[in-house]
């Protein structure tokens, strides 16, 4: 009886070191965990590119020569009157953030690029006037000149979205455009004026 029992006992305590031994093992085995954190800044970014004619969308302009469009023939040789000129430009363009785009004309027409404002002829046109209108994403808006004071004139809008794709600008001069009268005589002289397109913070 003795001899039986020792041997049982003998069992048991080596089934129970196994046991033991097993998850000790198995504890050994599960891996360490660490979270780790990445981040980053993206800032706000908008970009505009250099500007390309439309197929199709240019009447009475050579094109563009760098940044400057060039109308072909600004007066009519009969009249004096200013002939009708229109071009549609796009530029590729993308901005990350909701934000603001403005157009700007630094002089609220087209006029004499020598810096004259007056003149002692009454009955002609000294500026001409000019419609610039775009539309970027779902946003879309016009500025109209009037030449009738010489300074800035603008137009902002606001666009609620992050937007890329392309800026559409469409310049138009129309038949007899003139600051002093509809086909008034238009001054000799050079003409011009800078428009600016603008994508920025609101």
């Amino acid at each position: 009886m003795s001899g039986r029992s020792l041997r049982a006992s003998s069992r048991l305590a080596i089934s129970t070191m196994l046991c033991l031994w097993a998850g000790h093992a198995a504890a050994q085995q599960a891996p360490a965990v660490r979270a780790l954190a990445v981040t980053g800044v993206t800032p706000q970014v908008c970009t505009l590119a250099a500007g390309d004619l439309q197929a199709g969308q240019l009447v009475n302009f050579n094109g563009v020569s760098g940044d400057t469009l060039q109308v072909t023939q600004l007066l009519d040789q009969q009249t004096l009157a200013a002939r009708p000129a229109s071009a549609t430009i796009s530029f590729s363009a993308v901005c990350n953030y909701p934000h603001q785009i403005r157009l700007e004309s630094e002089n609220n027409g087209l006029w004499p690029t020598d810096g004259r404002q007056a003149s002692d002829a009454p009955d002609f046109a000294t500026a001409l006037p000019y419609g610039a209108s775009l539309s970027w994403g779902n946003a879309s808006g016009q500025l109209q000149t009037d030449a009738r004071v010489r300074g800035t004139r603008a137009q902002r809008i606001d666009v609620n979205e992050a937007t890329a794709g392309t800026v559409t600008l469409r310049l138009a001069i129309l038949a007899g455009a003139s600051n002093n009268g509809v086909n008034a005589p238009v001054l000799a002289g050079v003409y011009g004026d800078t428009l600016r397109i603008t994508l920025e913070p609101r």
